[in-house]
């Protein structure tokens, strides 16, 4: 008789009983990561805490950076002994980010996979900004990231292995009013993870871009305290030159999350330089 599909469902001479035969897309969406040492900075909250907590979940040993000591620990809950270091560290500061290192490796083993995600947002007119608000978001957005990467590449070259992931924004392509210190600043972590995977790649190490677009964090809704809303990120601004949300939802923590996991994991085996987009379709896959 016809199976869910409308197919017939007996098997053909020389093929395995319908029973017998191996259903696809039984396994996980991401990979395992049992035998995996991740570090993961900004991981105290949003999409930093949501990346953490899908890792331990498949069995991974994480080590977990951020400013916020009361947002680390936070994450405790979420694992089994032995399984987390926390650190706090401000990622700007690069002997701290060395330091920091060492230390994780000390504490899980090796790393062989990395995902910064720590980052700040600055609002306001390019020509209203202040030296410092300039300066902020690349201490921490740009050459934060470069200093975690630097740090944790190294042992990666050594060991001819290992998978990067770094967030970036749509904002990074695509330009937005008010947001020109943040935008320049992630198209910088974008460019500089583009040129990294090519250093990286002879010694079988992947380097690829996250570009979440409006997610539901702490770092959204302060946009929303500018004059922004929920509803209008969703239908788009005419009078401000963007784009709604095609989806018409603000994405999750947890589905950006799902993207840079996959990326880190063996699925994505020969996936590098890439730059995926969550942003529910908000620039149109574009920039």
């Amino acid at each position: 008789m016809p199976d869910d599909n409308g197919e017939d469902s007996i098997a053909k001479p020389g093929e395995p009983a319908a029973n017998d035969r191996i259903v696809p897309h039984t396994r996980p969406i991401v990979g395992d990561f049992a035998e995996s040492r991740v570090l993961v900075t900004g991981a105290a909250s949003g999409i930093g805490a949501a990346v953490v907590r899908a890792l331990l979940a498949q069995g991974a040993r994480v080590a977990a950076l951020d400013l916020d000591e009361l947002g680390l620990e936070t994450l405790r809950t979420e694992a089994a002994p032995g399984q987390l270091h926390l650190a706090t560290v401000d990622v700007s500061d690069s002997a701290a980010v060395d330091r920091a290192v060492v230390e994780a490796e000390a504490a899980i083993g090796h790393l062989d996979k990395l995902a910064c995600v720590a980052g700040v947002l600055q609002m306001g007119k390019i020509v209203d900004l202040s030296d410092e608000q300039w300066a902020r978001p690349f201490a921490v957005n740009a050459t934060g990231t470069f200093n975690v990467c630097r740090a944790v590449a190294r042992g990666m070259i050594e060991r001819r292995s290992g998978s990067i992931v770094n967030i970036s924004s749509n904002a990074a392509g695509t330009p937005r009013t008010g947001m020109g210190a943040y935008a320049a600043s992630k198209a910088a972590v974008s460019q500089l993870t583009r040129c990294l995977a090519l250093e990286l790649a002879e010694y079988g190490i992947r380097c690829n871009i996250v570009s979440p677009g409006s997610t539901d964090t702490e770092m959204q809704r302060a946009m929303w305290r500018e004059g922004s809303s929920r509803e209008t990120v969703i239908e788009g601004s005419l009078a401000g030159y963007r784009l709604g949300i095609p989806l018409r939802q603000i994405a999750t923590p947890e589905e950006v999350a799902e993207s840079v996991l996959f990326l880190l994991s063996d699925r994505a085996s020969h996936i590098t330089l890439h730059d995926l987009r969550v942003d529910g379709g908000a620039t149109l896959d574009q920039g």
